[in-house]
């Protein structure tokens, strides 16, 4: 299939997405059985590379098992479409099935989320707010739908198999997978108030998307309870629309009230109820829960200010919660995907800062050290725990841009993915999945191994991109700043100097520098329409160390832009660049550093795409922006010191004033559109012409084909003209 160009072809694929396999549960084998001794691996991949439906494309997604016969051999087979059980319908999302989705910034359509049972024998989804289950086991029955209350969000088989629950307009319901004795198990109390679904913070900001949790033995779910009464009502409006309501939205910003989260535990023979007991005035936020066979229910709780954190254990019986282990840090605490976790012994696994160096805890045990930084728990079912890791502050080689997974345990840590690149796993037992993504080959490839020795591959539909990118990975500057840089396709040293685009995320949570080929194939076409492209990984973004990550405390617009002019000034001597001619582009947090940079730094940067920015961080969460800048009532003047726009106006602006292209989805829920239009108007104000962008129904997301794709092409032509390229 050919594509006009690289733009139409990375918003039809959605980025090279469709057509990945993901979501991977892997089935424990049953030694001695039939048809699927050697195990099965289930996940979602959609039916093509391309959700083009003109060009016979096709991106809903579908779920999917992998069988490992005892023989070797490995069949592929659908367990559910989407096409199929909507009878070709469009899929129709409900409400809470979109916010759902915008938290987890999934923009795919079909069955992109499902739940499995213990044996991975059963499997539920919702489609359009309805409820269906899959077998999963060969020979199982087909995918059906069972008639349960409506919009369905999040269901769940319980351990067994035998149940499924899920929520339906605020209340947490049950119901027998063979469709049969729906009932509610909790019901929604009051205006406000919502059974077993995450709050917008656990959602956005912890890493928390589930809202209940079921009882090893399948007769009890713990629940919570989010009462979003005392939260603060914004509204967001369809200007294009003018004859639809604003949708309001509840919305707890810096120094604002959060939604008050509780916990209680159901037991459903009796409908019985106990509530969790903790401080919860200390202790509002309820970061991560885990309940397995290994042990009672883990809670993990933050203070607001993220500075101390309980790891709680609940006694079932009574409700009660009993202190399991203190964490402390005069700057914050992180959270960590998979963390916390039991061991099958009943130890606690965590990862914590210690001694400089993000580690492994099993118990009282410190397993790793310096050498490693940790980054998320895969696996702690054995042999040793299954983790994510990059290279630590004390590592011989720096590994630029890489993550690999290691098997730890008391001896030491085993690295289980080999070739350079950017991995990640799911294990089972004796059966590992390893996705892996390197820098020369697009796309990733996915394995699966038996014992550390691949068995089967797991085959992706993606399109390969039709451009090849060529990032050149290093450290820039003093601080050895992780850098990733890209020229034009065939650039010859007789070119002579290039204009140069910064390309940054450069805040929390979003690392760039990756050594994989896929995520810098938009750097590279910038590259190509004839810039030199800097990614600089500065002070503040993750997978370094936890000083690193942390010396942006209270001072997210100095540190930031500091880092980006360091690295381009140390690269200058290096690579053909025109300072004369800098522009810088980002969105969200690298939309923030852009216009950052254009205003205080005009003597470097010339020209700026802004998308989607945080330009007055209070508006902007409890959880995220107090984390970094403390409590907006008791050091207002941090707030303003990292503002872009204040009350009174732009904040720290130099002279001379730097062409500025804003871009900004008006449904966006998460960084509201006030930014941008506070952003404009005080640029207005202060004299300074600038473009505006405004994107009719669209969110902090762009997965819309045509929007996606003029993105990229508007902003090249505004970069072109404010450099004066012709």
């Amino acid at each position: 299939m050919t594509y006009l160009s690289f733009p139409r072809q990375h918003a039809r694929t959605q980025r090279f997405t469709l057509g990945v396999p993901r979501g991977f549960v892997v089935a424990p084998r049953e030694p001695g059985g039939e048809g699927d001794a050697g195990g099965r691996v289930v996940f979602v991949r959609a039916r093509a590379g391309s959700g083009s439906s003109a060009d016979g494309g096709g991106g809903e997604h579908l779920l999917w098992v992998l069988d490992l016969t005892a023989g070797g051999d490995a069949v592929e087979r659908v367990a559910a479409d989407p096409v199929a059980l909507l009878g070709g319908a469009d899929e129709e999302l409900p409400a809470a099935e979109r916010a759902r989705r915008e938290r987890s910034r999934e923009g795919s359509a079909g069955i992109v989320a499902f739940a499995t049972d213990d044996a991975v024998a059963t499997a539920a989804f919702a489609l359009s707010g309805r409820l269906f289950v899959a077998g999963l086991a060969p020979g199982a029955d087909a995918a059906r739908e069972l008639a349960v209350p409506g919009p369905v969000v999040d269901p769940r088989p319980s351990p067994d198999g035998r149940l499924v629950a899920y929520t339906a307009q605020g209340a947490l319901r049950v119901v027998e997978a063979a469709g049969a004795g729906d009932r509610a198990v909790a019901e929604p109390d009051g205006d406000g108030v919502t059974w077993g679904l995450a709050e917008f913070i656990a959602a956005e900001e912890m890493g928390r998307s589930r809202g209940y949790w079921w009882s090893p033995d399948s007769t009890a779910l713990l629940a919570a309870r989010v009462d979003e009464t005392p939260v603060q009502r914004w509204w967001i409006s369809e200007p294009a629309h003018p004859n639809r309501a604003p949708v309001e939205v509840a919305y707890p910003a810096a120094g604002t009230a959060n939604a008050d989260v509780s916990l209680s535990l159901f037991t459903l023979a009796d409908g019985a109820r106990r509530d969790v007991e903790w401080d919860r005035a200390r202790y509002p936020y309820l970061a991560a829960v885990h309940w397995s066979a290994s042990g009672a229910p883990l809670l993990l709780v933050q203070t607001r200010d993220q500075r101390e954190q309980r790891y709680l254990e609940v006694d079932p019986a009574t409700g009660a919660t009993s202190t399991l282990a203190v964490e402390e840090d005069r700057i914050w605490l992180d959270l960590f995907p998979g963390s916390p976790v039991r061991t099958p012994a009943g130890e606690l696994v965590r990862i914590t800062d210690e001694n400089g160096a993000r580690v492994l805890k099993v118990g009282e045990q410190t397993l790793t050290g310096p050498e490693l930084h940790v980054r998320a728990v895969l696996d702690a079912g054995g042999p040793g725990v299954l983790v994510s890791a990059s290279a630590g502050a004390a590592a011989g080689d720096p590994e630029i841009g890489e993550v690999h997974v290691y098997r730890v345990d008391a001896s030491g840590a085993e690295r289980v993915s080999q070739e350079p690149g950017v991995h990640g796993a799911v294990r089972s037992g004796e059966l590992t999945v390893l996705t892996s993504a390197v820098l020369d080959r697009p796309g990733s490839v996915t394995r699966v191994l038996r014992d550390g020795k691949p068995v089967a591959e797991v085959a992706s539909h993606a399109e390969t991109p039709s451009l090849t990118a060529h990032p050149r990975l290093l450290e820039a500057g003093e601080r050895r700043i992780p850098t990733a840089v890209f020229l034009p396709s065939g650039y010859r040293e007789s070119d002579g100097p290039l204009p140069v685009l910064l390309d940054p995320y450069g805040g929390p949570h979003g690392q760039r520098v990756y050594a994989a080929h896929n995520p810098h194939l938009v750097s590279q076409w910038f590259a190509d329409q004839g810039f030199a492209v800097i990614v600089a990984d500065g002070r503040g973004t993750p997978g370094r160390s936890p000083e690193w990550e942390k010396s942006i405390a209270g001072d997210f617009a100095g540190v930031s832009v500091e880092d980006q002019a360091e690295a381009l000034e140390a690269l200058s001597g290096m690579f053909p660049l025109d300072l004369e001619r800098v522009a810088i582009r980002g969105w969200s947090y690298g939309g923030y550093l852009a216009a950052l940079a254009v205003l205080r730094r005009p003597d470097v940067f010339h020209a700026a795409v802004v998308g989607a920015p945080v330009t007055d961080l209070r508006l902007y969460d409890t959880h995220y922006t107090e984390r970094y800048l403390g409590h907006p009532d008791e050091q207002p003047e941090v707030y303003d010191a990292n503002a872009v726009v204040t009350s009174e106006g732009l904040r720290d602006a130099a002279e001379p004033a730097r062409p500025m292209m804003v871009i900004h989805g008006l449904a966006d829920d998460n960084v509201l559109v006030a930014h941008s239009l506070r952003l404009s108007t005080a640029l207005l104000a202060a004299g300074r012409p600038h473009e505006v962008l405004p994107l009719s129904g669209v969110t902090h997301m762009t997965p819309q084909e045509q929007v996606a794709e003029n993105l990229l092409l508007l902003q090249v032509d505004f970069l072109k003209r404010s450099l004066a390229l012709d």
